[in-house]
């Protein structure tokens, strides 16, 4: 089960990744995880939101560079430990983790953890294999 997470490309100057912010929001997309990684040049943002439909029209309106990528949504309980204990199943596995970024928004008690994969269908097969709840909405 994989669930698809939009990447914006921006530049590196001031006030970009709020003209995106601002976008998404006159589109009426809620933002439900964000991640952003950056070099000298550029950044790529990542998000995940409630209709990728909606905010990838918005974006493309608005002159921004954007992509749909799966990534693997993955529950664990928000406890010290959780996400060791799954890193050390791709590892054992030798899949390689691309990045990975988290959110507690969704149940009392519970992480969301966001993955891409350098193998996406090995690293889900890996997760239900060992019985990990695997989120596709979010």
């Amino acid at each position: 089960m994989a669930i698809q997470q939009i990447s914006v490309f921006l530049e590196n100057n001031a006030g970009r990744l709020g003209e995106v912010t601002r976008v998404l929001a006159s589109a009426g997309v809620n933002m439900r995880a964000i991640s952003i990684a950056d070099t000298a040049d550029f950044g790529i943002l990542r998000l995940i939101v409630n209709d990728n439909d909606k905010a990838l029209k918005a974006l493309s309106d608005a002159g921004f560079t954007s992509r749909e990528t799966s990534v693997a949504a993955v529950e664990i309980e928000d406890l010290p430990g959780s996400l060791a204990q799954v890193l050390e199943l791709f590892q054992k596995a030798k899949v390689n983790i691309e990045y990975l970024y988290a959110s507690l928004e969704g149940r009392a008690g519970k992480a969301v953890v966001f993955f891409k994969l350098a193998d996406h269908e090995k690293g889900l097969a890996i997760l239900r294999e060992n019985g990990l709840s695997m989120v596709d909405l979010f």
